[in-house]
């Protein structure tokens, strides 16, 4: 699935939240959404799976406007994973993956064998089959999202959207799950906050500020010091990974004196090889 945002903008009691967004999402593509607070990363994720209703601008999926179509067609198209959220009710783990069919489903529709091997078969693809009979309340922040990621698989999704995903997780169950959404080859958009995770896993990177698109383009093109400093107002120190490859950051203390320099002055990761 290709999905198109186009002049999208959006605001609040005249307070304007985002503005004139241009983004695109290739298929197969995993892309990461990157800004400060406030820059309107989640403002935007909700605009496109329609828990918000942008003033202006088209948002398309294969070049079909989405406001075209469905709420229900929209949930069968487009997955979302968010933050950790307390659950009302006390869900097993087989009821919360069972969630990602009703878009399938007309209403009161029981749930059919081909629904049950679809949330067998994902709970067996985030590696929590084991826990089926689980009560949701009961796992830890990974376990959950990796239950959150099941329902998705279990919906049938082609497009996946993720609003920090790894927000109050460990390192190794931020890993966990970024490994799990890169391996499922899915088109995703993902908004992130640790600049080292969004190197490592996403094809694209968007930035975002004050409601705007700043810069798009590869982690190697976007995580350079002098941009993180002009978005972020931290000093960094920018190398490639020996293993990876990939842009590796260090986040300079302003007691290092770096406060000091020009970031004309700072040179990025190329020169560490």
């Amino acid at each position: 699935m290709n999905v198109s945002v186009e002049g999208v903008s959006y605001s609040v009691q005249d307070k304007q939240l985002i503005d004139s967004i241009l983004l695109h999402v290739r298929k197969g593509e995993l892309v990461g959404l990157i800004g400060p607070n406030g820059s309107g990363k989640s403002t935007l994720l909700k605009n496109i799976y329609r828990v918000l209703q942008p003033d202006s601008g088209r948002i398309s999926i294969d070049g079909q406007n989405l406001h075209s179509i469905s709420h229900r067609e929209t949930a069968r198209q487009i997955a979302v994973v968010s933050q950790e959220a307390p659950v009302a009710f006390d869900f097993s783990v087989k009821d919360m993956v069972l969630m990602g069919r009703n878009p399938h489903k007309k209403w009161y529709q029981p749930d059919s064998g081909e629904d049950l091997r679809l949330v067998e078969q994902a709970l067996e693809r985030v590696g929590l089959l084991q826990d089926v009979g689980r009560s949701f309340s009961t796992l830890s922040g990974g376990e959950k999202q990796r239950v959150l990621i099941a329902r998705a698989l279990a919906q049938q999704a082609r497009f996946l959207i993720l609003d920090e995903p790894t927000n109050h997780l460990d390192i190794k169950h931020q890993l966990q799950i970024m490994d799990l959404v890169k391996g499922l080859k899915i088109t995703s958009l993902a908004a992130l906050h640790d600049l080292n995770i969004a190197a490592c896993y996403c094809d694209r990177l968007v930035v975002m500020k004050d409601g705007k698109v700043i810069v798009a383009g590869t982690p190697e093109e976007i995580l350079k010091p002098e941009l993180l400093f002009t978005i972020f107002e931290v000093a960094t120190e920018v190398v490639r990974h020996p293993i990876t490859g990939k842009p590796s950051i260090t986040f300079l203390p302003e007691m290092s004196g770096m406060e000091n320099i020009s970031p004309n002055d700072w040179t990025s990761g190329g020169s560490h090889d």
